[in-house]
C-alpha cells in the first residue's frame, strides 16, 4: 500500500475530520481512506435505497424545513 503525507490542513477542516473519525469510530486515517473511497469510487444506489434512506432521516425534518415554494423554486433552477 502507499503511503501519503498531509501538510498545511487548515484547522478547522483537521477538526472536522477529527470529529468525524470518532462519531464512526475510525481513527483520522480510516475515516479520511473512507473519504477518498466515497469520492472515487461512490457505489449507485438503487431506488429502493434511495427511499429507505430518505425514510430513515425524514421522521428527523421538522415539518416547515422546507416550504412548497422553495421546493418549486429548487425544481425551476434545475431546469435548463
Amino acid at each position: 500500500m502507499a503511503t501519503i503525507t498531509l501538510k498545511n490542513i487548515p484547522e478547522n477542516l483537521y477538526e472536522r475530520l477529527k470529529a468525524a473519525a470518532k462519531a464512526h469510530h475510525r481513527s483520522i486515517n480510516g475515516e479520511l481512506i473512507h473519504c477518498l473511497e466515497t469520492l472515487f469510487e461512490p457505489r449507485p444506489f438503487s431506488p429502493e435505497e434511495q427511499l429507505r434512506r430518505l425514510r430513515r432521516i425524514r421522521p428527523d425534518l421538522p415539518p416547515d424545513a422546507v416550504t412548497p415554494e422553495e421546493i418549486r423554486q429548487a425544481i425551476d433552477d434545475g431546469r435548463p
